[in-house]
């Protein structure tokens, strides 16, 4: 078992949808806006899977102006979605926060470049505008670029969306296999039209969409009971949503009070890629891979452009404790 800290702090919680009374009220706080790439949490609180756990579960979208570690550390929320690179980095600067279970056990992050730029492979990647959100998203780009040997200075920091690219500004950018590329897609370029470099194809990948909690919360029995049954109907409300895709996207667009999920069209695509990247492995959704999770390191204690997300390799940043209470 790890050595566990506590920490105290402040943050705003933002609004969110909640089932409509249970036992234990749980805060989940979100990565992104509402879209297919949660509709694991939707598809649990629509089919009362929460609620059958004695819980009254809150969720809190995120968004361009919300970091989750802040509204965690705060105490708007007792669980955050956060990608490994982000907590990795927290954790290091003092912040005693711990991934209790991993979602996806692949990444849908990659680069997309339009043949028309002339960029057929990797080789091709050197003097060419390259576009990437920052915010802590930009560490897998700056390890897939410089495992290549690539410069990183041709690397520009653009919004969260594929306009640059549509505009001309770059000529490559990141995208998600269930968001960004879907957008390429709909702007009228065809597959065949583009090159797409995953980073998990090149060892650059890092864990994305795992779960995340104060190490507090693992000190006090009734949070770590709490917690176990949360992720246990996480993972319930994950296999359901796989299974009956049609149905997490009704989840979604239902949850989403501000319309970002855009068309339920795109949510059905982005539904297909999200499932593909969730599809459990030999120990089911939900745990995290000491290899995976050693290799994300790794690529964390290179990327990061001017300087490493990390210096050092961490301890006590995960734990099989709650997936194991959950599962049992």
């Amino acid at each position: 078992m790890h050595k566990l800290a506590t920490i105290a702090g402040a943050a705003v919680l933002a609004a969110g949808v909640s089932t409509a009374s249970a036992q234990d009220q749980l805060t989940l706080q979100l990565k992104w806006v509402t879209q297919a790439q949660f509709a694991g949490y939707y598809y649990a609180l629509e089919n009362g899977y929460y609620e059958e756990e004695g819980l009254d579960v809150t969720i809190n979208p995120g968004g361009p102006d919300v970091n989750p570690i802040q509204v965690l550390v705060g105490g708007g929320a007792d669980v955050t979605v956060e990608w490994l690179g982000n907590p990795l980095a927290a954790r290091e600067q003092g912040t005693p926060i711990v991934n209790i279970a991993q979602i996806y056990n692949r990444s849908g992050l990659g680069l997309t470049c339009p043949r028309a730029t002339g960029i057929e492979s990797t080789d091709g990647l050197s003097g060419h505008p390259i576009g990437t959100w920052f915010f802590g998203n930009e560490y897998p780009t700056f390890a897939f670029l410089n495992n290549l040997g690539v410069e990183t200075d041709q690397v520009v920091k653009v919004g969260f969306n594929v306009d640059p690219l549509l505009n001309g500004q770059v000529d490559c950018i990141t995208t998600m296999t269930y968001n960004e590329y879907l957008q390429i897609l709909d702007a009228g370029f065809a597959p065949d039209d583009l090159n797409v470099f995953l980073y998990e194809d090149f060892n650059a990948s890092v864990l994305e969409d795992g779960l995340y909690a104060l190490e507090s919360a693992l000190e006090d029995p009734a949070m770590v009971d709490k917690l176990a049954r949360f992720v246990r109907a996480s993972i319930k409300g994950w296999a359901g949503a796989i299974e009956d895709q049609e149905g997490a996207v009704d989840a979604v667009v239902k949850n989403d009070e501000t319309g970002l999920s855009q068309s339920r069209d795109k949510q059905v695509r982005a539904m297909a890629a999200v499932a593909a990247l969730v599809e459990p492995g030999a120990n089911g959704i939900g745990y995290l891979d000491p290899a995976a999770y050693e290799r994300s390191v790794d690529v964390l204690l290179v990327g990061g452009g001017e300087a490493p997300v990390i210096t050092e390799r961490p301890e006590g940043a995960w734990t099989h404790q709650i997936f194991e209470a959950a599962t049992q």
